[in-house]
């Protein structure tokens, strides 16, 4: 049978069209849910994918505002910021971390010491997509090196940041303190928002007290990056607000002038200007590089500044507690003669020794022999114990905790001065709590000289000589004298609190004053050749604090004992004696007497003060003849 008769042409054309509408109903509906699907993207979601591409496209970046910058009160720059390149590494871009560290260790010089900080602040908490350091002051050598090799290493980028630099560092680390990275602690209690993208934060002294007014309001930028993260343009920028620039009353030549004058030895001087309570100088020897840990310090040199037996890193002049000695002796004769324990005409005996009764401890003077007769005049020039022994037991110790408390002693009554210690005034309660004993007339007696458990900071002791400088009037110790802008000064430091102490006879402290004059001008005056041959009139008295106790009959012999047990040597003074201009406190450390060793070094800081930086000779001239100078008094 042919094979065109068994052919049903109409049935297959049947099924075509029926194939066909299934394919076209098919495509139709694949057609109309595509078109649904980009309605549904384009349209109805559009916002949504826009802020999602947004996102991997454009970033939001936070901008560290310009650190403030400080001066001394001359305009002479004490703390900058420089540029420094480092290179660094965001976790959550970097392709196996590792392997990203072993290759910059083959292009760049990572030392063990890098890579342990660096491990250490990967462990922290930290704002996500926050770049971590590796090294820091990259060469322009290891910088083009990374240019080459930056497509091999994504989530690694060259980062310049301003850093903290201080052109003087070793003269004013003490007094400026230094910024560091932020560590675990200081990130739980800033302003995550403020510190976005801010790496450093103020650690001690002036950085850290006036952390807040340095550091400025961060500010923000919108950037487009490619897949890489790389930066291609800045879309939208909010600029930071830089942080405000200080000037202290401090004086970077003077500064200069006390770390000359202690070089070689370990000590501290503190300069203040009565009238204004500025710190002039504040002096800590040895001193230390503060630049070493701004961005961290290697520790090799930090386990050599630790370990030191000379403790740089110690702040003697803010920190360092020592027995006054007789520089004490000014605030006791306040007390005594306005508590009417004495008088200026009262006069005891000084036989080299003085007992509470007859068969009681002989508390030694310095001189063997003994004064002879003396009254407070003689008592101060000539620095008698004996007459300080019998005039502390008559006041007591509740007289005597409470006129130098007045002074400023067992407190930190600095304004701005961060860190600062507060000795030790001792009373009936602190020796009941803390030694479980009464107090003794004995301790009396160790009182009136500035031994026993007395304790003070060269910061205390030039407070305090200020505040006689000053007749009574407080004008508490401050660093900042003013800030560069709009903010006055009153909005950051603290306001004063310590009244005057008014005395019921002020011609007091006039008299005061002039028995410290005869100690730098008077004919046996202890400080007598330091005060020779000088333009203007100074005050002061000289001490020596004892490092060790000697028995009842020992001598003490310098030369005999280790150089680190010998006496510290003190002194505090002010000049001109009218109108003063600066009051100071002097500490060398086991430098022997304060007579010889300290108070050469104040006259040195008042001619560099009054004749070379400060007032003009001629005016100094006029205020010697005003005062009116005694024939033979030196």
């Amino acid at each position: 049978m042919p094979w065109g008769e068994f052919k049903d042409t109409a049935a297959e054309r049947r099924l075509f069209q029926r194939r066909t509408m299934v394919m076209l109903t098919l495509v139709f509906v694949c057609l109309t849910g595509l078109l649904a699907r980009m309605y549904q993207l384009q349209v109805i979601e559009h916002d949504i994918y826009t802020t999602l591409s947004d996102k991997n496209r454009v970033q939001v970046q936070s901008v560290p505002p310009p650190r403030g910058l400080i001066y001394d009160r001359n305009g002479i720059l004490l703390a900058e910021n420089r540029p420094v390149f480092s290179v660094t590494l965001v976790p959550e871009r970097v392709d196996g971390m590792d392997e990203s560290i072993a290759n910059l260790g083959n292009i760049l010089d990572v030392s063990e010491e890098d890579l342990e900080r660096f491990e250490r602040r990967l462990r922290e908490p930290r704002r996500p997509f926050q770049e971590i350091p590796l090294r820091y002051d990259l060469t322009d050598g290891e910088i083009a090196r990374l240019a080459v090799h930056r497509h091999e290493l994504p989530g690694v980028e060259v980062k310049a940041e301003l850093v903290r630099y201080y052109p003087h560092s070793e003269l004013t680390a003490h007094a400026l303190g230094f910024v560091g990275r932020i560590n675990r602690d200081e990130l739980q209690r800033i302003d995550p928002v403020n510190y976005a993208g801010t790496n450093y934060i103020g650690k001690s002294g002036i950085e850290r007290f006036y952390e807040e007014i340095l550091h400025g309001q961060v500010g923000y930028q919108h950037v487009e990056t490619n897949a890489r993260g790389r930066t291609l343009r800045v879309l939208e920028r909010e600029n930071p607000v830089p942080g405000e620039d200080l000037k202290l009353h401090l004086d970077l030549r003077l500064q200069q002038r006390a770390h000359e004058l202690l070089d070689g030895r370990r000590g501290a001087i503190v300069a203040i200007e009565p009238e204004t309570g500025g710190i002039l100088a504040l002096a800590s020897v040895p001193g230390f590089d503060a630049n070493k840990f701004v961005t961290g310090i290697s520790v090799k040199d930090y386990r050599a500044l630790s370990e030191s037996r000379d403790k740089p890193l110690f702040n003697r002049a803010l920190r360092g507690q020592y027995p006054p000695g007789s520089t004490l002796k000014p605030m006791l004769a306040i007390a005594a003669l306005d508590s009417d324990v004495t008088t200026r005409d009262y006069t005891i005996w000084d036989p080299g020794y003085f007992r509470l009764n007859e068969s009681g401890r002989r508390y030694r003077d310095w001189k063997r022999g003994g004064h002879g007769w003396v009254d407070l005049m003689d008592a101060m020039a000539e620095s008698c114990d004996i007459y300080f022994y019998e005039v502390a037991v008559k006041m007591g110790v509740d007289t005597m905790h409470s006129y130098l408390s007045h002074f400023g002693f067992g407190e930190d009554a600095a304004l701005d001065v961060s860190g600062a210690l507060s000795g030790l005034l001792p009373s009936r309660d602190w020796k009941r709590a803390m030694r479980n004993e009464p107090w003794y007339p004995g301790d009396s007696v160790n009182l009136g000289i500035g031994q026993g458990f007395m304790l003070a900071t060269p910061l205390q002791l030039a407070t305090a000589t200020s505040l006689i400088a000053n007749r009574g009037i407080w004008s508490e110790p401050r660093l900042l004298r003013d800030i560069e802008g709009d903010t006055p000064v009153e909005t950051y430091l603290p306001e004063q609190t310590h009244e005057p102490l008014k005395l019921d006879n002020p011609d007091d402290w006039e008299f005061v004053v002039r028995t410290m004059e005869e100690v730098m001008h008077g004919r046996k005056g202890t400080a007598r050749k330091a005060g020779a041959d000088s333009s203007y009139r100074m005050a002061g008295k000289t001490g020596t604090a004892q490092v060790f106790s000697l028995a009842e009959d020992e001598e003490y012999d310098a030369e005999e004992i280790r150089e680190r047990l010998r006496d510290h040597a003190l002194f505090v003074g002010f000049a001109p004696v009218d109108n003063p201009k600066i009051a100071v406190a002097v500490i060398v450390e086991n430098g022997g007497g304060g007579s010889s060793t300290a108070a050469p070094v104040a006259r040195e800081l008042f001619d560099a003060w009054l004749l070379e930086f400060g007032q003009q000779p001629e005016s100094l001239v006029s205020d010697v003849r005003s005062q009116g100078v005694n024939d033979g008094s030196e």
